[in-house]
């Protein structure tokens, strides 16, 4: 096992003591954070982080009742029942290989997606990449069982979001195969998506009111969502690039939670690898919807000042992402972690830059 591998089973080791949320529903990112700092090269700064970091934290919760194979359903979505479904997922994955635990579980939680403001998704994403990059381990398979324990506990499907995915599942499964849409269709698509006016109250009150917006379903078609499963990873990838710079130019709405319409996505692109094919489509289906649902309820209205944007310069994904570890903020790593994948796919000097402005945005 190399040190970086090491430390990462360590970083998890400790945060397997603490729970998914602190101070009410603030979700801990230190797993997602820490996955982050080890795959960009900053291994070393792994316990110094989380030595800060912890410090915010809360013990594990403790049980309730055992969660069975045939009484699942009613504890879905329960908060009071987290360390219940972890212990059930941490039996899962030691009792059956992770990949098929994953991919029964995946179609059950994705109506979910933007439950816990889409944090289980993100946990599962990241401890998925760690499986399939660094291999199997008891820390790895332990977090995997953490973070869908917390998307099951948090599970809920919001008015319109849910009965659009439905939707859009049952017509990318039984629709014609599309052509790879241009970036130019999915900006447009997220940039007509109309923004919520009443922005009080938190995401869940937020998103509960997505469905009154007019015509609210159809602007949720994702634009060209491909029906074979092989188109589906580029189309993926480019909804998180169009994500990634809209960050730049409308993050400042809110510019902890917008971050979100683009790590839930890239989540979801990160587990394809470890899906059953059929998943593909409903998998990019959902993570269309989520982007399109916090662009909603946290893009900024305008554009930011071209002269209050960072400026164009000789800037590394390196130095990018160096930004963001001296930033110390956990959203500011995952959106770099993000951007950095962004950018080595297009060039596009805009996604480093974003990476720079959520770094001015995201005060401490």
């Amino acid at each position: 096992m190399s040190r970086d591998v090491s430390l990462l089973d360590e970083a998890y080791a400790r945060l397997h003591r603490t729970g998914p949320e602190f101070q009410g529903w603030l979700s801990n990112h230190g797993p997602m954070a820490v996955e982050a700092l080890v795959r960009n090269g900053h291994a070393g700064a792994v316990h110094s982080w989380l030595d800060d970091y912890m410090r915010r934290l809360e013990d594990f919760p403790r049980g309730y009742r055992p969660i069975g194979d045939d009484d699942w359903r009613e504890a879905l979505g329960d908060a009071r029942r987290i360390a219940d479904w972890t212990t059930y997922f941490q039996r899962g994955v030691t009792d059956a290989p992770w990949p098929e635990v994953l991919n029964t579980w995946w179609p059950r939680l994705l109506p979910g997606l933007t439950a816990a403001a889409t944090h289980g998704v993100i946990r599962v994403g990241h401890a998925v990449r760690s499986l399939l990059t660094d291999g199997d381990s008891p820390a790895r398979r332990a977090e995997l069982a953490h973070g869908l324990a917390y998307w099951a506990a948090r599970w809920d499907t919001v008015a319109g979001v849910g009965e659009a995915l439905a939707r859009l599942t049952h017509a990318s499964r039984d629709g014609p195969v599309d052509e790879m849409p241009a970036p130019v269709a999915l900006e447009g698509a997220l940039a007509s998506i109309p923004l919520l006016s009443d922005r009080t109250g938190g995401i869940v009150e937020r998103l509960n009111r997505l469905g009154s917006l007019p015509d609210w379903p159809s602007l949720l078609t994702p634009p060209d969502l491909p029906s074979d499963p092989d188109g589906v990873e580029s189309w993926l990838a480019k909804l998180i690039d169009v994500a990634v710079v809209r960050y730049l130019l409308y993050g400042h709405g809110d510019e902890i939670m917008l971050v979100h319409s683009v790590t839930a996505p890239n989540a979801v692109l990160r587990t394809l690898p470890a899906l059953d094919r059929q998943l593909f489509v409903p998998s990019a289906a959902a993570a269309y919807v989520a982007a399109a649902a916090l662009t909603s309820i946290y893009s900024a209205p305008t554009p930011a000042p071209t002269e209050s944007l960072p400026r164009s310069a000789a800037r590394s994904p390196a130095d990018a992402f160096a930004r963001a570890v001296a930033h110390g903020d956990e959203h500011v790593i995952k959106f770099a972690d993000a951007a950095v994948d962004s950018y080595a796919r297009t060039g596009d000097e805009r996604a480093l830059l974003a990476i720079f402005r959520a770094a001015e945005l995201v005060q401490d």
